[in-house]
């Protein structure tokens, strides 16, 4: 089974005529993605692809065409605005892919969306992919296979890195997520896990973690209590110095707090198999599955 999307999901893509937002449309459609809209003010009543009707807002996508899921490739200064316009219309996932919003902006969203009935996944992710069924972003969808295992990282190429070791292993994934790396995000590790968990066909997951926050500590504490199929987990960073910010805005480490050394230790001592190089998370994996 799959979690947030499946082949039933109604997409709408925000900036669906912009160059990232065209070229990822053209991939999510050839995987079988249903986008059924998209909403770029001021060109509504154009068509992509001569068969995607263009509306000016996504009330028009949601009224005309029956979207309940959106992805976002807006550009940063109105990406913001762009997930709050899909939330007050009731859609029930938003997926934003844009890199470099303000924190500031993303402050407002997470205060909007908690009078809102609207999960955000991002931003500054790669998406959600369900295989077989929906893909949602940016991910390669050729290197999926579907299956049982759940897949939750910060870091979009260890996601495309640890998918690829467990479909060569014949290992399939029910859902991927790309929660993002920036501060402040909509869909945290814990959010993703108890989603997995109410899953009865996800037998496991591999979490990938990176340093910074304080988000692998929680989900930790969380399997600790409540999760109880295999989890394998990556913490990249063992390396990076403190006080210096890492690929990611969130990956940064303060005094202790956030080093990769201390979250390894946490998610060990909560049962998880840590893997110690991105190289082996497949096959951890699969001696767990046996």
């Amino acid at each position: 089974m799959s979690i947030l999307i499946d082949k039933k999901t109604r997409l709408v893509v925000q900036g669906i005529t912009g160059g990232e937002g065209s070229f990822h449309t053209r991939q999510m459609m050839e995987y079988g993605t249903n986008v059924v809209a998209g909403v770029v003010p001021g060109k509504g009543g154009q068509k992509f692809e001569d068969k995607v009707p263009v509306f000016d807002s996504v009330a028009d996508a949601v009224k005309q065409e029956g979207a309940n899921v959106s992805v976002v490739f807006v550009p940063p200064p109105f990406a913001a605005d762009a997930i709050m316009e899909a939330a007050d219309v009731g859609i029930a996932l938003v997926v934003c892919i844009t890199e470099g919003i303000p924190v500031t902006d993303m402050v407002n969203v997470a205060n909007y969306l908690k009078t809102r009935n609207t999960r955000l996944i991002g931003p500054n992710c790669p998406g959600i992919i369900s295989p077989g069924k929906s893909k949602i972003g940016i991910m390669p969808g050729f290197i999926h296979k579907e299956g049982s295992v759940g897949v939750i990282s910060r870091s979009g190429t260890l996601t495309y890195e640890a998918v690829k070791q467990l479909s060569d292993l014949g290992i399939g994934q029910s859902t991927c997520i790309g929660i993002g790396g920036d501060p402040i995000i909509g869909t945290t590790f814990t959010d993703a896990l108890k989603l997995f968990k109410d899953d009865p066909e996800t037998r496991g997951v591999v979490l990938i973690g990176e340093i910074g926050g304080t988000a692998e500590q929680e989900a930790a504490a969380y399997i600790k209590k409540n999760f109880d199929r295999p989890v394998v987990a990556f913490v990249a960073g063992r390396t990076a110095p403190p006080g210096r910010r890492m690929g990611h805005a969130g990956a940064i480490i303060s005094g202790s707090e956030g080093t990769a050394q201390e979250k390894i230790e946490i998610l060990q001592n909560a049962a998880v198999h840590v893997a110690e190089s991105p190289a082996v998370i497949g096959a951890t994996m699969k001696k767990l599955l046996k």
